[in-house]
């Protein structure tokens, strides 16, 4: 089998596996735009010739979704600043000193991690419940906050210690304090591994179902994913409405992907420079 021959068989599985990947996908965008009679046919349309809009009017008329879509902002917003900064800090401090305990927080971070989030629901729900935080923004912000921080530190605790510690001594040397050369040196080489650490969080709070379905039982207070499971619940003499459905999953597809369109250059520079710095 001669080179050339191996690089076709490559170049097909490669072809093959994004047309796997990618299926799904453009099926739920084509589906989103088909009337009801059309998507229960025998005979597949794979190309909306005949679209329709109705799906979304449906979904976000007679739905709470854009209550859903503000909530869902909100933990969003909320949870990346302040995890990222809990984990900027952390990483510095497990990075730049040396302190006792440094090797069991190190751990403590690893193992938290490696938990599965089933094992922790009840206790997470009793203690958001003591607090009177359930189906509030500041009591699932709490939770996700502590779920996405033990990756977030592990990611950033690389990117910080890729940056030398001589920079910031000289930058001392000349006369600023730690504060402004952290500032002024190590954050902006760090800025690549911040981006690509609140991307990972971005798109785990933001798919995030499980919990929120624990903590969030009003059906008044609602992030995206908990609208679309009540969009999937919801049917028409027995068969669901698999248009609505479709619309309503490309809804909640598109602000993650508006975002990482926005931050993909910084993203790619951030994972590059991760795998350089280890």
């Amino acid at each position: 089998m001669n080179r050339r021959f191996k690089r076709y068989l490559a170049a097909v599985a490669a072809v093959l596996i994004a047309i796997v990947w990618a299926f799904p996908v453009y099926w739920m965008i084509n589906s989103s735009f088909l009337t009801p009679l059309t998507i229960s046919g025998l005979t597949p349309t794979f190309l909306p010739f005949d679209g329709t809009l109705q799906n979304y009017r449906d979904v976000t008329a007679d739905t709470p979704f854009f209550e859903a879509l503000t909530m869902s902002i909100m933990v969003v917003a909320v949870a990346l600043i302040v995890c990222l900064a809990f984990a900027t800090l952390a990483a510095l401090a497990i990075s730049r000193f040396r302190f006792k305990g440094r090797k069991t927080f190190v751990l403590t971070v690893i193992l938290v991690q490696m938990l599965p989030a089933e094992a922790m629901f009840i206790a997470q729900f009793q203690m958001i419940s003591e607090l009177g935080l359930l189906n509030s923004l500041a009591g699932v912000s709490i939770i996700y906050v502590a779920m996405v921080v033990p990756f977030t530190i592990w990611m950033l605790r690389g990117f910080v210690a890729g940056v030398p510690i001589e920079l910031e001594e000289a930058a001392m040397v000349d006369g600023c304090t730690r504060l402004q050369a952290f500032r002024r040196i190590t954050f902006p080489l760090i800025a690549p591994g911040l981006v690509a650490s609140g991307v990972f969080a971005f798109i785990q709070v933001w798919n995030e179902f499980a919990l929120a379905s624990v903590l969030l039982t009003d059906d008044e207070v609602q992030t995206l994913p908990l609208w679309l499971r009540d969009i999937a619940q919801q049917s028409n003499l027995g068969a669901p409405e698999w248009g609505q459905i479709m619309a309503g999953s490309v809804l909640v597809a598109v602000p993650v992907i508006i975002f990482f369109v926005i931050v993909q250059g910084r993203m790619a520079q951030g994972l590059v420079g991760g795998a350089v710095k280890g």
